[in-house]
Order: structure tokens, then sequence, then C-alpha cells
């Protein structure tokens, strides 16, 4: 189950327990259900730049959380590989492939 975070939760002191994770949505571009690769392209940069993921994937899109400290870095990289961020938001963005 994925859902918000509690703000009122009582606090585990870790550092992983209390990170927002922040969603990059890959649904806004449209493609075809047999092209392959496309989280791929959109994972293998975060990875490389050593931002940890967490996907969640639906009939229609893929869901990226990052955690909202490296949310910067994560746009860079994705920026840098070609993806296009378009900002939807203050807690949305969404990559896509700008080719």
């Amino acid at each position: 189950m994925v859902h918000p975070a509690d703000p009122h939760r009582s606090a585990d002191t870790t550092g992983s327990a209390q990170e927002t994770w922040v969603p990059l949505y890959s649904g806004d571009t449209a493609h075809g259900q047999d092209v392959p690769g496309m989280l791929a392209a959109l994972l293998t940069p975060l990875a490389t730049g050593g931002v940890p993921v967490f996907v969640a994937s639906t009939h229609d899109a893929d869901l990226i959380l990052v955690p909202g400290s490296r949310l910067d870095l994560a746009v860079q990289l994705l920026r840098a590989a070609g993806h296009r961020v378009a900002e939807a938001g203050a807690q949305h963005r969404s990559p896509t492939r700008s080719n």
C-alpha cells in the first residue's frame, strides 16, 4: 500500500523513516504498450546517479517516487538523460522523453 506520509505519526528518529518521497509520474506522454524500455529509461539515470526509487506501475503509467531531499538531483539526472521534466505542482513532476 502506498499512502501519503502522516505528519502526526509517532516519530522514528531514523532519517529514512522521516524522509518524504516525492512522485514523478511518467504517464503524461502516452507511449504504446508494445514500446519497451520506458521505465528503464527513467530509472537508469537515477540509479547511475545514486538516487533511490520506489516504483508503482499501473496500466496507464508508472509512478516513480524519489526521496524529497534528492528531488533536485533526480530532475537534473533525468534532464541530462534527455527527458523533459515538467512542473506540475509543488510535489508532482512529470518526466517525459523528448525525442
